[in-house]
């Protein structure tokens, strides 16, 4: 009989640093916590100097984004597992010690954008002294696995330490699930991780998503820490995502979408039921400038749908559609979300200096249903200082 950990995001932990976390499936003295948001003042405890390791707090002067929102976790917790505090920086940490030697685990979800996975990867190579690949050859480096049920990739990356040169070694796991970015990371000693990778691998596949612990508070992320890929287009002292409130576009809203609870990034959000309780939703976002570029968002969608990245020249074979006097992107593909049929049909608009995003994504029968009804929406959107 399998024990489980639930886990429940504090709304003030959560920072832009993308982390990882690791961790098996024992069976031996698991213990049930529970974190309430009444406590989210504690003071976080002091960084654990682990080799790779990530800083469990933001640092001056940065505010964390709140990930309250996010979906509660449950998973099994190896024997052997240290369960520590989570802090700004992290959702869940653990620390791992092996005959003195020792090695880190931590998950952090980020929601919208989270930089291109190419350049979160090539940063923890950097961390374990390696150099940087193509997104080639980082393709040929990934390992499919499952996070629950849904499909990641994992990296693993071996060097030595900064500093101590000693043998270091990172495992980890992105996964896109919806509009968030999940992060898992194993780092330290290299013999340590060597073996507890099969532990890692088994944390993931024990992985459930529950409901969110509570409703989202507002968000603020101005600023990103140097060593972070950039997220989107954000340009330095606004805002992701940030749009005034007299700036926000004014549409028409089709019929049978109801307002869904927002989320970091988003401007709006609207569920729609189907047939059987199917369901989609529509999520609205806004970045400044390109937004990333077309290329990296398009495939990041892709990933939420298990589906293989596609090249630039193909970004020339997408149809568009006219909007608010522009040209929008109008993308659509099918797979899968949750081990379940999916599809997805995106917008894309730069205008004025922005770029909106508009995603429709859920059940492949919902969409397909509703993909007019988008269009339709986003045609009818004013923007009351595009220009």
């Amino acid at each position: 009989m399998k024990s489980f950990i639930h886990l429940t995001l504090w709304p003030a932990t959560v920072g832009t640093f993308l982390i990882l976390a690791a961790a098996g499936c024992g069976r031996d003295s698991v213990k049930v916590y529970n974190v309430d948001a009444s406590d989210a003042a504690t003071p976080a405890p002091p960084p654990i100097a682990t080799t790779g390791a990530m800083p469990t707090a933001m640092p001056d002067g940065m505010l964390a984004p709140d990930n309250s929102g996010q979906p509660s976790l449950q998973y099994a917790l190896p024997a052997g597992w240290e369960k520590k505090a989570p802090s700004q920086m992290r959702v869940a940490s653990f620390g791992i010690s092996e005959n003195g030697r020792q090695a880190d685990v931590s998950v952090i979800p980020l929601a919208g954008t989270a930089g291109t996975d190419p350049a979160n990867v090539n940063r923890w190579r950097g961390q374990v002294g390696l150099e940087a690949l193509s997104e080639t050859e980082l393709a040929k480096l990934a390992e499919k696995i499952t996070v629950g049920e849904s499909p990641a990739e994992l990296y693993d990356l071996a060097g030595t330490a900064p500093g101590s040169g000693d043998a270091g070694r990172i495992i980890g796991v992105i996964l896109h699930r919806e509009d968030t970015a999940w992060f898992f990371k194993m780092t330290g000693d290299a013999g340590v991780v060597e073996a507890q990778k099969p532990a890692f691998i088994a944390f993931l596949k024990s992985i459930s998503f529950g409901a969110p612990a509570a409703a989202p508070a507002a968000m603020d992320m101005s600023q990103l820490p140097p060593s972070h890929p950039p997220v989107g287009g954000m340009n330095p002292g606004m805002p992701a995502a940030s749009v005034p409130a007299g700036d926000k576009p004014t549409w028409t809203v089709p019929a049978g979408w109801q307002e869904g609870q927002l989320a970091q990034f988003l401007i709006a959000k609207y569920v729609i039921t189907g047939a059987n309780g199917a369901t989609a939703a529509v999520n609205v976002s806004s970045l400044a400038g390109d937004g990333g570029g077309l290329l990296p968002n398009v495939n990041r969608w892709r990933t939420q749908l298990g589906l293989a990245p596609i090249a630039e020249a193909d970004l020339a074979n997408l149809p568009t559609i006219d909007a608010s006097g522009g040209k929008a992107t109008l993308i659509e593909f099918t797979g899968t979300s949750a081990g379940k049929p999916a599809q997805l049909v995106g917008v894309v608009l730069p205008l004025g200096g922005q770029t909106w995003f508009y995603k429709l994504m859920g059940d492949a029968n919902v969409v397909a249903q509703q993909k007019e009804a988008l269009v339709s929406f986003v045609q009818s959107a004013q923007y009351p200082h595009a220009h």
